[in-house]
């Protein structure tokens, strides 16, 4: 999704994520429906089978990177299954050897791959990107969202990708939305 400063491109995700509630409208991801003004349907965003990764990651402190991944995991999960999920999902993105660091410990691109993992670890039915990337450098950047597109594309889970930069938006997507005054004005146009 792409578009100026102030389109209304983070608003869009809020409302998706259920962080803020439509006047009215219809939010579907599949046959699930999170929100129907019209039948007065309205799934709370944590009942929501989502991940989101904003700019900053905002790991808890006080976790390791390992630690920070578990946390997303199912309770009804063991203990030691937590811990060989989250420790694949680490390696997976590439910081499987950070697993015992706490975040201050970790550069912006490290805890970004962090936060990524835990992110889906949820296993979500979308995932939404508010500018993830945009801290980082560009080779980093790139090769980041290279990597979140190869491995959402096998978990077969569909991502809506906010970004200022359109090269950013060639390496993760083949469709783009673009956003003007809070509306989509184009939908699925190619990427060039």
């Amino acid at each position: 999704m792409i578009g100026d400063s102030g389109a209304g491109k983070s608003t869009l995700l809020a409302a998706l994520a259920g962080l803020i509630r439509p006047e009215s409208g219809l939010i579907a991801v599949g046959d699930s429906v999170w929100l129907d003004t019209g039948r007065g349907i309205d799934r709370p965003g944590h009942l929501r089978r989502l991940a989101m990764v904003f700019q900053n990651p905002a790991l808890f402190p006080h976790l390791t990177a390992l630690g920070n991944v578990e946390f997303a995991l199912a309770r009804e999960l063991s203990r030691r299954e937590r811990r060989r999920r989250a420790a694949a999902l680490l390696d997976q993105m590439r910081v499987g050897h950070l697993g015992h660091r706490r975040p201050h410990n970790l550069s912006g691109g490290e805890a970004q791959r962090v936060g990524l993992a835990r992110a889906l670890a949820r296993s979500p039915q979308l995932v939404l990107l508010d500018e993830p990337f945009s801290a980082l450098d560009r080779r980093l950047r790139r090769t980041l969202a290279e990597e979140v597109r190869d491995h959402v594309r096998s978990l077969g889970v569909p991502v809506l990708f906010v970004t200022h930069n359109l090269e950013e938006a060639r390496a993760l997507g083949d469709r783009a939305l673009l956003v003007e005054d809070g509306v989509v004005r184009s939908t699925a146009f190619p990427l060039p």
